[in-house]
């Protein structure tokens, strides 16, 4: 499966739709050590940012940016993980 860069708009107009589970949000604020207790929205910030690459693999949305890679679900809009790269 091939790397889609020209979809990003997609995922950017349905930001509202963006979540994660409540062990979504204790696995990214330990792979990030966030305090931040609203992770969603944080990561909502990171992905907005104009810097923010942003690719679309297989069924996945990929966000890199600041040394964070955020995995979120084409389908759902739930965000799966993020880590430090």
């Amino acid at each position: 499966m091939g790397i889609e860069h020209y979809n990003k708009e997609i995922l950017l107009a349905n930001m509202d739709k963006v979540h994660t589970t409540e062990l979504g949000i204790l696995r990214i604020k330990k792979n990030l050590k966030l305090n931040n207790d609203d992770v969603v929205d944080y990561l909502q910030n990171k992905v907005l940012d104009k810097n923010c690459n942003i690719y679309k693999q297989g069924k996945n949305w990929y966000c890199e940016i600041d040394n964070i890679k955020i995995t979120i679900n084409s389908y759902s809009y739930t965000i799966i993980t993020a880590h430090l790269i």
